[in-house]
């Protein structure tokens, strides 16, 4: 049982990397991308306030997210169904595709960025423009978005060895308020042909 459950294991940790290696071709992950711009855009930028803007985010963090939807290490009614018929390929082109806009923020005038939440910046950034290939842009998402996100790590439906500890003793007021810091940043994605 040990044996099998290595190569299991094993498995699943050589698909994230062959997938986190593959070179994305842009303009197969633009026709990828199809299927996603009904919640995401096909510029990356949500047409859903509960759809994360994905335009811009680090390369890295959207083949890993895509590639744990479609393991199932990650669960979302919508999102599991879509990444299942993805292959890794699919998923390198994808990410390549989204990764490909440059997004933007800055704060609105007037906004202290001292009084940005030191438990996010650190890997968020101040206005949101993430400071690590492995987490998320949060400029410009909604409030509700971030909250809910936040709120699934602290109750353990989301699980990362970082944001799991984070989030587990943020109070609900706590949450509302680093979700509306981040959803207040101005932000725009440059799309790229």
């Amino acid at each position: 049982m040990k044996v099998a459950t290595l190569l299991i294991l094993g498995g699943v940790f050589s698909a994230q990397i062959a997938s986190a290696e593959l070179v994305g071709d842009r303009a197969n992950g633009r026709k990828v991308a199809r299927q996603c711009s009904t919640c995401h855009g096909i510029d990356g930028l949500a047409k859903l306030p509960i759809a994360p803007h994905i335009g811009g985010e680090p390369q890295a963090y959207l083949v890993h997210q895509l590639t744990a939807f479609r393991d199932g290490d990650r669960y979302h009614e919508m999102m599991s169904v879509v990444a299942s018929g993805l292959d890794d390929q699919s998923i390198a082109d994808v990410a390549a595709w989204y990764a490909g806009h440059h997004p933007s923020a800055g704060l609105k005038a007037g906004v202290d960025p001292e009084n940005a939440p030191d438990a996010c910046s650190g890997c968020h950034g101040v206005n949101g423009l993430a400071e690590i290939d492995d987490a998320p842009n949060l400029a410009g998402e909604t409030v509700m978005y971030i909250d809910t996100q936040l709120k699934a790590f602290r109750l353990g439906k989301r699980q990362h060895e970082i944001m799991s500890d984070v989030a587990a003793d943020l109070t609900d007021d706590e949450i509302r308020a680093y979700a509306q810091w981040y959803s207040d940043a101005f932000f725009t994605v440059e799309t790229v042909d």
